[in-house]
């Protein structure tokens, strides 16, 4: 605080140069592609969109990609440890086999991992690293996405290769940090003719802050764009790499408090490998009627091993992926004032998974193969949106998706609920039978889909806007909630869940002043959820709604404060249950666990001239109860961090990151289990880290 009060003590006397230059713009002129996939500025559409900019991602220059979505307003994406993390998105954090279905995440707006495939972890195989920006669609997707988009859509689009005609780029930065953390990042780019491309790659080591944990992980992207007579495109690899000892959770009521507790690592021996590859090209053509062609090819591949040490008997999970696919999508005006989006998007994936636990556990978890199948699942989806200017202040949107899931499960062991002998699992002391885990006979399952969007834009003025939207959004089933059974359910019947969405906002600006508010409420069936009796079935429901607000203020010419959070309520409106619980539970009405009543995030900045530029954020986290019964809960916490980045000549500067500016003692995320009670996540003391950046 002491560094805080030198620089605001100086400030007046400093030679200032240039002023702030961020929020000059007015924000509702701000350019997003994640809801139309054509560039389209914010003013037009009725989704809730925000944007991380490529001034956020080089000022946080986050460790994890937890550091830089704290300033999207209803979003917290947890920390685990490591690379590890869990999403909300206008929800609680949701965990389980499915709860990453609740999210779409894509990079150039293809999905990361193919429909049905997801995994919890998926924004660690995207390069938002080194991205031009981040585009987050709140509440569910439009008609242009997949199954999946319930909750919300996180899009890392990649950054373009330099304008024509400027010179070559090269860029070089090295960082440090506390234990052992370094990093380096390289980049290229530039244009001759016809195609221009860029080059970014990424490397970083961390030894961990807890015992026996740390990373090592890779980045590759690599871009070409074309610009032709008829047709323009880019193409997309991005390549990714993580070799992970993974530290669990520390366990004790306020762990996170203890000196020694949280330094501790229960589970030394767990790990985490995963490797991922993924290519697009997007094609575009403007036709002689002046209509739009998009085609969009991909092909994905991902392969991941891990230790499961938060389970019982620590199996071994390996499971990968290779898919491919096309998003088409056509354009055409009608009309000066309507105008049609339509397309057809296709995907086939070929998916396996096996589960293996080297050594005897408890009578009902023997040793050996868990689950070993294979499953085939082809995507198909047609959609149509409208767009038609009712008045010259009233715009309509409105559109709808159908799509088509299958799945072709093929089981490579025996069936029932046996070990891989076909043996009854048969406890020595009391006569019980029956194993943990249990395997369907091969089938196949269909999931067919209707999604609808109506979006109102009314224009009072260029500097005022409201908007309202009514979605509907759905997910088919993740592939392991049918699948990877236990407890000897031989079929999980399971629906897709759906959700049903109503938001109203207002955005504008008001001299220097812009600001985004919006009130949303959903309500969601057919959720997806593992019972006490372990068996996974889709009877619950839930409620959800609050306020939305992002805020930005540039008081004067070389400060500036922004400001994002929500209040917001999550609720089961049935009665569930967890595994291992008691099946008699009553939760209807309770919060849902891991659901802050509010969150949100502050940063003011001083921008002395073009060369300076300082920042103090304030990270604010609100109560949220850790288990069904809203017996125990985790009081939230707030946390300072400290910015700084100096220009030190024309092609070289510095940056200066403090992070837990007043060494708070808080946890990532915490989380209460009947077997092991309070359970934590360790938030890092006060840390310090620098870097060196030069572009030639």
């Amino acid at each position: 605080m002491r560094i805080i009060a030198v620089l605001l003590l100086l400030a007046p006397f400093y030679s200032f140069a240039e002023p702030v230059t961020a929020g000059e713009s007015n924000p509702l002129d701000t350019i997003t592609v994640t809801a139309t996939r054509v560039e389209a500025p914010l003013s037009t559409q009725s989704s809730s969109l925000s944007v991380v900019t490529k001034q956020d991602i080089e000022q946080v220059s986050a460790v994890h990609i937890s550091e830089l979505m704290v300033r999207v307003p209803g979003v917290w994406i947890t920390r685990g440890n490591g690379q590890e993390h869990l999403t909300a998105i206008r929800s609680p954090v949701l965990t389980g086999a499915g709860s990453c279905g609740a999210f779409y995440m894509a990079e150039d707006g293809v999905p990361v991992r193919p429909t049905g495939f997801c995994n919890v972890n998926q924004l660690f195989d995207t390069n938002s690293e080194q991205a031009q920006r981040i585009e987050v669609l709140r509440g569910p997707g439009t008609v242009l996405h997949s199954s999946d988009a319930v909750h919300g859509v996180i899009n890392v689009i990649s950054e373009a290769p330099v304008p024509w005609g400027s010179e070559p780029e090269t860029s070089f930065q090295v960082e440090a940090g506390p234990d052992d953390y370094g990093r380096v990042k390289l980049g290229t780019s530039d244009r001759i003719g016809q195609v221009g491309y860029r080059v970014s790659v990424n490397g970083a080591s961390d030894h961990g802050y807890q015992d026996d944990s740390g990373f090592d992980q890779q980045k590759l992207t690599a871009r070409l764009d074309y610009e032709g007579a008829q047709w323009s495109s880019f193409s997309l690899l991005n390549v990714s790499n993580l070799n992970q000892e993974t530290a669990g959770y520390v366990v004790g009521e306020d762990a996170y408090k203890d000196d020694q507790l949280r330094k501790q690592n229960p589970n030394p021996e767990a790990y985490r490998d995963s490797q991922a590859v993924r290519w697009q090209t997007h094609f575009e053509r403007v036709l002689e009627d002046d209509s739009v062609l998009i085609v969009t090819p991909f092909a994905r591949h991902s392969e991941m091993d891990f230790l499961m040490h938060f389970l019982p008997g620590q199996p071994i999970e390996e499971n990968g992926q290779n898919s491919a696919g096309v998003q088409t999508t056509y354009i055409k005006s009608i009309t000066d004032r309507l105008q049609i989006t339509t397309g057809i998007d296709m995907e086939i994936t070929e998916a396996f998974l096996k589960q293996y636990q080297p050594t005897e556990s408890l009578w009902f978890l023997p040793a050996g193969q868990h689950y070993d199948y294979e499953v085939n699942a082809q995507l198909g989806a047609a959609f149509l949106s409208t767009e038609y200017q009712w008045t010259e202040k009233l715009g309509v949107i409105m559109g709808g998706r159908y799509e088509q899931l299958r799945y072709d499960y093929n089981n490579g062991m025996i069936s029932g609920n046996t070990d891989e002998e076909g043996n009854q699992c048969v406890s020595p002391s009391s006569g019980a039978t029956g194993c943990r885990y249990t395997r369907p006979e091969d089938r196949k399952d269909d999931f067919e889909n209707t999604s609808l969007n109506l979006g109102l834009v009314y224009r009072f003025s260029d500097a005022l806007i409201a908007s309202s939207r009514f979605s509907h959004g759905f997910r088919a089933p993740q592939a392991t909630e049918l699948y990877r059974l236990q407890s000897g359910q031989e079929i999980a019947n399971l629906d897709s869940e759906e959700i049903s969405s109503i938001e109203v906002s207002i955005k504008g600006t008001l001299n220097d002043f812009s600001y985004d508010l919006v009130g949303f409420y959903m309500t969601k069936d057919n959720v997806i959820f593992q019972s006490a009796a372990r068996q996974n079935i889709d009877n619950g429901e839930t409620r959800h709604y609050g306020l939305e607000y992002q805020l930005f203020w540039p008081f004067s010419d070389h400060w500036y404060i922004n400001a994002g959070g929500s209040f917001a309520r999550h609720q089961y409106t049935s009665d569930v249950s967890a595994p291992g619980s008691d099946p008699t539970l009553s939760t209807d009405g309770n919060d849902m666990v891991s659901a802050p009543s509010h969150m949100g995030s502050v940063q003011v900045a001083w921008q002395p001239s073009s060369k300076t530029s300082l920042e103090l954020e304030w990270v604010s986290m609100g109560k949220y109860y850790t288990d069904l019964e809203n017996d125990h809960h985790y009081d939230g916490h707030q946390l300072l961090n400290l910015r700084l980045r100096q220009q030190l000549t024309n092609r070289v500067s510095a940056g200066l990151r403090l992070l837990n500016l007043t060494d708070r003692y808080y946890a990532e995320r915490a989380d209460y289990s009947g077997f092991a009670g309070d359970r934590y996540f360790i938030g890092k003391p006060r840390s310090l880290y620098a870097d060196i950046r030069a572009t030639f």
